[in-house]
């Protein structure tokens, strides 16, 4: 029976999450498989990969044969150099403790490339946060100082408004008082009124005095008479 180390999918539509599986080359992708070797997360930047590397190596003395994809996930994660290290140990070109000591400074040194790879992305990542800050910053600043542009835009109109309908009030009172003032008519209807007042004087005080004036200027005639006549 041939076995294939190879990916079996799951995970959510357009989130694939992917499980390395030993299994027969005849079955289906997702159907049976013999043994689960690890996972595999593209999703994440880098991608997450959690691997049995004895187990995998394993199958790969037992002369399984990884996929395309499952070759670079296990040249990744360090099985074919283990792999071939165990050859060798096995040729007696090397001893099992250097094979070991060179696995492990292999080892060592790709996760210095991964945690270089890391700090990065983390530092890219940053620099756009940063970046995207700056620009709302500026975005909002603009808009801060187009509303104060339209509030004192506002303000002026009011103002001008105000001031206008302020003139507007005053104006025709003014008007109206000086007309009251000086208008022609006003005068036209005092004259009749002094007139009438005089009028009446005239009316109530003439009789009394006509009568105050022919009794004493009666006895003066009648004394003139007698002179005359003596």
């Amino acid at each position: 029976m041939s076995v294939k180390i190879r990916l079996q999918r799951h995970g959510k539509k357009q989130k694939p999450f992917y499980w390395i599986v030993a299994a027969d080359a005849r079955s289906k992708r997702d159907g049976r498989y013999l043994e689960k070797l690890g996972t595999y997360n593209p999703n994440t930047n880098p991608a997450t990969i959690d691997l049995n590397l004895d187990q995998a190596v394993q199958w790969l003395h037992n002369g399984a044969q990884p996929t395309d994809t499952a070759r670079a996930i296990l040249s990744y994660k360090g099985a074919l150099m283990k792999h071939h290290l165990d050859g060798g140990v096995r040729k007696g070109a090397l001893t099992q403790e250097q094979a070991d000591a060179k696995l492990a400074k292999w080892l060592e040194e790709k996760a210095g490339k991964v945690d270089t790879k890391k700090e990065g992305l983390s530092k890219a990542q940053e620099a756009a946060k940063a970046k995207a800050l700056k620009a709302e910053k500026v975005a909002n600043d603009k808009r801060a100082a187009a509303a104060v542009e339209a509030a004192k835009v506002v303000e002026e109109e009011v103002a001008e408004e105000t001031a206008v309908e302020a003139v507007a009030d005053e104006a025709p009172e003014a008007v109206t008082e000086v007309a009251v003032e000086e208008t022609p008519e006003v005068v036209a209807e005092e004259a009749p009124a002094a007139e009438e007042t005089v009028a009446e004087v005239t009316v109530e005080e003439t009789p009394e005095v006509v009568a105050e004036v022919a009794t004493e200027e009666a006895p003066a005639a009648e004394e003139a008479s007698e002179e005359t006549e003596a």
